[in-house]
């Protein structure tokens, strides 16, 4: 089973597969060549640079394109009063009563360093479906757990900042 994509996802991966191939991958070629022109490959770090990014580029197409043949599409069912994809939520932890804010996103975006918590982590999964005022327990591995209140959610559902992972 593959990564769980929204329809938006699918749709910027699209664009940067096709970005990589007609604009990255041209420029890629160019570079190549314009080092090799340079005379001896033994002693040219120019080629072996150009070399690399072309074919971390090429990998790069290959992920995507991967990533899109074996992707579940996955659609935002939350009601108006729940937490689903894309919506920002405020919690706060039970334990010491600390608030945190979240945006429920789809794996290939999630950065929890800025917020971004994905569906399928436990936290993500805990939340999803749940309303202002809930007290959800998350179940982070066999032996731990903790729980939060859900404070608030804003059901904006604009992606267009968030930016594909990398690998």
């Amino acid at each position: 089973m593959g990564e769980k994509l929204t329809r938006e996802d699918v749709k910027k991966i699209e664009a940067e597969i096709e970005e990589r191939k007609l604009v990255v991958r041209k420029q890629a070629l160019e570079d190549v060549k314009e080092a090799r022109a340079q005379g001896d490959l033994s002693e040219n770090f120019e080629y072996y640079a150009a070399k690399k990014f072309k074919n971390k580029n090429e990998s790069r197409i290959r992920y995507l394109e991967r990533m899109l043949k074996n992707a579940t599409i996955v659609e935002d069912s939350s009601k108006e009063d729940e937490v689903g994809i894309n919506n920002t939520v405020v919690v706060q932890f039970e334990e010491d009563g600390t608030e945190e804010t979240y945006k429920l996103v789809t794996s290939v975006r999630s950065n929890s360093l800025n917020g971004l918590v994905s569906i399928e982590s436990p936290i993500g999964r805990a939340i999803r479906g749940h309303k202002v005022g809930d007290r959800v327990h998350v179940q982070v591995n066999d032996s731990f757990g903790y729980d939060i209140v859900i404070k608030s959610i804003d059901k904006s559902t604009d992606d267009a900042n968030d930016k594909i992972r990398s690998y």
